[in-house]
């Protein structure tokens, strides 16, 4: 079985030692970066499973990094922040981050979190021994939960990890209404959500790729007051 491995990048010695330390005691392979420049020089040069990056980062910041990163692969993204910058926390899961963590963070958490993504990617990309496709089609809409593909109106659309989980769950409880903690429970994996930003942001951006109107959405519908639904009809042909 391929190394599983880790880039993490924060100028930061004492958190990159910390994070590498814990991330090795998953036996998992870490690179670590000082900066976004050597990040990405990194990431050019190995194969990895998981990035953590740190968004405030000399040379090329975080949310730069991820951009860029977002724009060549589906690996899981999480973004270290600090407590007084919200905007750009909004700002990271816009451009493709999965999750984020605040500082100071408690190790275990950043651990499980990390876990969390990690067996997600992994099933993503080892679907090669499965018997058969396991598909979800909706009017207009196809999921492959083997392939991790989805088409809209014959159309393949590009969903990052995330987009592609927050999907997968919502089509796989039609009519059923989630609230917001209740979404990061299952499709996070952990019980505990700073804030509403996290879900929020993930579900206009699935929105986006899978709405034709996402002011007027057809799949992900908002119940005010509680949460989200998906409304799509399913397709028995």
């Amino acid at each position: 079985m391929e190394d599983v491995r880790v880039l993490i990048a924060d100028d930061e010695r004492e958190i990159r030692e910390l994070l590498k330390k814990y991330m090795e005691r998953e036996l998992y392979k870490v690179d670590v970066a000082v900066n976004g420049e050597e990040a990405l020089q990194l990431f050019d040069q190995n194969n990895y499973n998981l990035v953590i990056l740190d968004l405030m980062m000399p040379k090329v910041d975080g949310l730069e990094v991820c951009r860029i990163l977002r724009n060549k692969t589906n690996v899981p993204i999480v973004m270290l922040t600090a407590k007084d910058q919200e905007v750009e926390k909004i700002l990271g899961l816009s451009i493709g981050a999965d999750d984020y963590i605040t500082k100071p963070f408690s190790i275990n958490e950043v651990v499980a979190r990390v876990k969390a993504l990690m067996r997600r990617f992994l099933v993503l990309n080892n679907n090669g021994n499965a018997q058969e496709d396991e598909i979800i089609t909706f009017t207009g809409m196809s999921i492959n939960l083997k392939k991790y593909t989805v088409t809209i109106d014959g159309e393949e659309i590009s969903l990052t990890a995330k987009e592609f989980e927050l999907l997968k769950f919502f089509a796989s409880h039609p009519e059923q209404v989630f609230t917001k903690v209740q979404l990061f429970r299952n499709v996070w994996g952990s019980s505990y959500i700073e804030d509403d930003n996290t879900v929020m942001v993930h579900i206009r951006k699935l929105r986006k790729k899978i709405e034709a109107d996402p002011s007027n959405p057809q799949f992900i519908q908002t119940v005010w007051g509680i949460g989200y639904k998906f409304t799509g009809e399913k397709d028995e042909a």
